[in-house]
């Protein structure tokens, strides 16, 4: 693969092991987080999908890929992350497959993430679970946010690039 320039350059799994064309999400403001179902920022969930309902008819999308890397908090299957999102949060926007986000088996999309934002002095690797990305309508990353960002401190970046 050549060198990515934006998301549009990545695929990802859905829990049912299909292929998302991320270029198929070009045009929108995304805002890309590793989740956890066991994890002290879980409530974030609701943050997420407020953030959603309200911005998803401007073309806003949230993408949250499960990982199991911090504390094994996301140990479930596909099925049961699903459901308990479904149930605890009403979760609308798509969860994908759960992922690595660091490390050899790290998702590549999460390696061009990390390249394009890095954390605190220049780290890399992710911190901790809902570590957020925001990616504008041409696909770059425009910032990284970390877990203790809460979704709601992050509604005006998001309504400045829709």
């Amino acid at each position: 693969m050549s060198t990515p320039h934006s998301i549009a350059d990545f695929k990802a799994m859905n829990p049912n092991g299909e292929t998302i064309d991320l270029a198929d999400k070009q045009g929108k403001v995304l805002l890309v987080v590793n989740t956890a179902s066991k994890c002290g920022f879980t409530p974030q969930y609701d943050g997420l999908e407020a953030l959603y309902q309200q911005y998803a008819e401007q073309g806003f999308e949230v993408l949250a890929f499960p990982c199991n890397q911090f504390g094994g908090q996301e140990p479930g299957s596909a099925d049961e992350i699903e459901s308990f999102c479904k149930v605890n949060f009403g979760l609308s926007f798509p969860l994908m497959a759960k992922i690595e986000v660091n490390g050899v088996g790290a998702d590549p999309l999460y390696d061009w993430l990390k390249s394009e934002a890095p954390g605190v002095l220049g780290t890399k690797a992710i911190k901790w679970n809902f570590t957020k990305f925001l990616i504008d309508r041409e696909g770059k990353v425009v910032r990284r946010y970390a877990p203790n960002d809460t979704p709601e401190s992050i509604a005006k970046d998001i309504e400045a690039l829709l």
